[in-house]
């Protein structure tokens, strides 16, 4: 008796350690909820898409906890969560509303700003492009013509090189230029 009695509370024991494991009950740091496996693979999937873009960790953060919460989240909680500085979640979070990936949302009872993430990722990705690659594009036009002009000044053997170089550069830019409409339109419908 003695010996199925400890067995049932050994039974016990382990059930309640793997019920404490679950991400419900994740260790809490600083009073936050641990990140959930789907927030970690959400949040990493998105900081690898936002830095081939070019934007820092921390919006890719943002934006993947944002992504796969149920429910809109204040700055300090995404804070807490993400143990990220005030100054890295406010910046984020400008840079996300700008490009249309987030909005606020009012919570009855909250003076605070709650964000949702926009589930749109093509108007993401067109805001992005318009508000972003467009622009380098338009002043590579400027920087490729002031090269052509400055390249007139070397001596001919170098002149020839840097023209080819230039030629290359101009087919690229020129390539890109023909490829954003056609990537806006993919991405609008």
């Amino acid at each position: 008796m003695d010996r199925l009695c400890g067995s049932a509370l050994s039974f016990s024991l382990m059930a309640a350690e793997t019920e404490l494991d679950s991400p419900e009950h994740a260790p809490v740091h600083g009073g936050a909820p641990a990140l959930s496996e789907l927030e970690l693979e959400a949040i990493d999937l998105f900081i690898g898409l936002l830095r081939l873009l070019g934007m820092p960790k921390s919006v890719g953060e943002l934006y993947g906890l944002l992504f796969v919460s149920p429910v809109a989240l204040p700055m300090d909680t995404l804070m807490e969560r993400l143990n990220m500085s005030k100054g890295s979640a406010s910046q984020g979070l400008k840079l996300l509303r700008s490009f249309g990936a987030v909005k606020t949302v009012y919570a009855a009872g909250d003076r605070r700003d709650h964000f949702v993430a926009e589930m749109d990722l093509s108007r993401f990705a067109t805001n992005f492009i318009k508000g972003e690659l467009q622009p380098h594009l338009d002043s590579g036009v400027r920087r490729l013509d002031r090269m052509e002009q400055l390249v007139t000044k070397f001596s001919p053997e170098e002149r020839e090189i840097a023209e080819n170089r230039l030629a290359r550069l101009r087919h690229w830019h020129e390539k890109g230029q023909a490829m954003l409409p056609w990537l806006l339109k993919f991405l609008i419908v």
